[in-house]
Protein backbone atom coordinates (compact mmCIF):
# COMPACT_ATOMS: atom_id res chain seq x y z
CA UNK A 1 0.00 0.00 0.00
CA UNK A 2 3.04 2.31 0.10
CA UNK A 3 2.60 4.34 -3.31
CA UNK A 4 4.94 7.40 -3.73
CA UNK A 5 2.63 9.94 -4.18
CA UNK A 6 3.25 13.61 -5.92
CA UNK A 7 3.03 15.00 -2.18
CA UNK A 8 5.66 12.08 -0.94
CA UNK A 9 8.11 12.85 -3.55
CA UNK A 10 8.04 16.73 -3.95
CA UNK A 11 8.84 16.51 -0.25
CA UNK A 12 11.59 14.02 -0.43
CA UNK A 13 13.01 16.48 -3.30
CA UNK A 14 12.65 19.88 -1.45
CA UNK A 15 14.03 17.58 2.09
CA UNK A 16 17.42 16.83 -0.09
CA UNK A 17 17.29 20.33 -1.69
CA UNK A 18 17.40 22.05 1.73
CA UNK A 19 20.52 19.48 3.01
CA UNK A 20 22.62 20.68 -0.28
CA UNK A 21 21.79 24.09 0.03
CA UNK A 22 22.93 24.24 4.03
CA UNK A 23 26.18 21.66 3.40
CA UNK A 24 27.03 24.43 0.29
CA UNK A 25 26.42 27.29 2.73
CA UNK A 26 28.35 25.99 5.40
CA UNK A 27 31.28 24.68 3.05
CA UNK A 28 31.21 28.42 1.83
CA UNK A 29 31.77 29.86 5.56
CA UNK A 30 34.05 27.73 6.62
CA UNK A 31 36.25 28.51 3.38
CA UNK A 32 35.96 31.99 3.78
CA UNK A 33 36.99 31.76 7.32
CA UNK A 34 40.72 32.66 8.27
CA UNK A 35 40.99 30.60 11.55
CA UNK A 36 39.97 27.56 9.19
CA UNK A 37 42.06 28.45 6.55
CA UNK A 38 45.03 29.46 8.60
CA UNK A 39 45.21 32.26 5.77
CA UNK A 40 45.09 35.98 7.50
CA UNK A 41 43.40 39.25 5.81
CA UNK A 42 46.08 40.76 3.57
CA UNK A 43 44.91 44.46 4.09
CA UNK A 44 46.72 46.03 7.07
CA UNK A 45 46.67 49.30 6.16
CA UNK A 46 45.50 51.65 8.54
CA UNK A 47 46.89 49.95 11.96
CA UNK A 48 50.79 49.13 12.80
CA UNK A 49 50.62 45.42 14.62
CA UNK A 50 48.06 45.35 17.03
CA UNK A 51 48.97 48.91 18.39
CA UNK A 52 45.67 50.24 16.70
CA UNK A 53 44.57 52.67 14.43
CA UNK A 54 47.39 55.16 13.44
CA UNK A 55 46.17 58.84 13.53
CA UNK A 56 45.45 60.80 10.62
CA UNK A 57 45.14 64.29 9.46
CA UNK A 58 43.82 65.41 6.28
CA UNK A 59 41.47 67.66 4.09
CA UNK A 60 38.78 65.02 1.82
CA UNK A 61 36.04 66.82 -0.35
CA UNK A 62 36.37 69.68 1.16
CA UNK A 63 35.84 68.86 4.81
CA UNK A 64 38.74 68.44 7.38
CA UNK A 65 39.11 65.07 8.94
CA UNK A 66 41.04 63.94 11.74
CA UNK A 67 41.53 60.91 14.05
CA UNK A 68 44.10 59.65 16.61
CA UNK A 69 44.16 57.90 19.37
CA UNK A 70 42.14 58.99 22.95
CA UNK A 71 42.64 58.80 26.51
CA UNK A 72 38.79 57.76 26.69
CA UNK A 73 38.00 61.33 28.56
CA UNK A 74 35.10 61.94 26.27
CA UNK A 75 31.57 61.85 26.87
CA UNK A 76 31.14 58.78 24.92
CA UNK A 77 33.09 56.49 27.39
CA UNK A 78 35.73 55.04 25.71
CA UNK A 79 32.62 53.02 22.67
CA UNK A 80 35.04 53.96 19.66
CA UNK A 81 38.09 51.66 21.45
CA UNK A 82 40.25 54.89 22.63
CA UNK A 83 40.00 56.23 19.52
CA UNK A 84 38.65 59.78 18.32
CA UNK A 85 37.78 61.55 15.13
CA UNK A 86 36.76 64.77 13.83
CA UNK A 87 34.79 66.59 11.16
CA UNK A 88 36.19 70.44 10.89
CA UNK A 89 36.63 70.22 14.37
CA UNK A 90 33.06 68.37 15.55
CA UNK A 91 33.65 64.96 17.08
CA UNK A 92 32.00 62.58 15.58
CA UNK A 93 31.07 59.47 17.45
CA UNK A 94 32.57 56.35 16.08
CA UNK A 95 32.61 52.63 17.61
CA UNK A 96 35.01 49.47 17.36
CA UNK A 97 32.78 46.28 17.04
CA UNK A 98 33.94 43.02 18.15
CA UNK A 99 35.36 41.42 14.74
CA UNK A 100 37.82 44.83 14.63
CA UNK A 101 35.35 47.32 12.18
CA UNK A 102 33.92 50.64 13.09
CA UNK A 103 30.77 52.33 12.39
CA UNK A 104 30.23 55.87 13.20
CA UNK A 105 26.33 57.36 14.06
CA UNK A 106 25.70 58.55 10.17
CA UNK A 107 26.98 55.24 8.98
CA UNK A 108 25.38 53.31 11.92
CA UNK A 109 24.50 49.26 9.68
CA UNK A 110 28.09 49.91 7.44
CA UNK A 111 31.07 48.66 8.83
CA UNK A 112 34.06 49.66 7.55
CA UNK A 113 37.83 48.59 8.32
CA UNK A 114 39.65 51.80 9.85
CA UNK A 115 38.57 54.98 11.09
CA UNK A 116 39.85 56.76 8.05
CA UNK A 117 37.32 54.77 6.19
CA UNK A 118 34.40 55.73 8.54
CA UNK A 119 35.03 59.12 8.32
CA UNK A 120 35.41 59.74 4.91
CA UNK A 121 32.01 57.57 4.55
CA UNK A 122 30.33 60.24 6.77
CA UNK A 123 31.82 63.13 4.77
CA UNK A 124 30.20 61.59 1.58
CA UNK A 125 26.68 60.83 3.78
CA UNK A 126 26.59 64.17 4.79
CA UNK A 127 26.77 65.42 1.53
CA UNK A 128 27.99 69.44 2.59
CA UNK A 129 25.82 69.12 5.99
CA UNK A 130 27.27 70.13 9.36
CA UNK A 131 28.34 67.40 12.20
CA UNK A 132 25.48 68.33 15.10
CA UNK A 133 27.48 67.07 18.12
CA UNK A 134 25.48 64.80 20.28
CA UNK A 135 23.84 65.76 23.50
Amino acid sequence: MSQLTRRRALGAAATALTGLAVTGFARTAGAADPRTTGQHPEDHSGHSGHDGPQPFSETFQGRRIQGAPSDGGGHHGGHGGGYSVRIDGEELHVMRNADGTWISVVNHYETFATPRAVTRAAVVELQGAQLVPLA
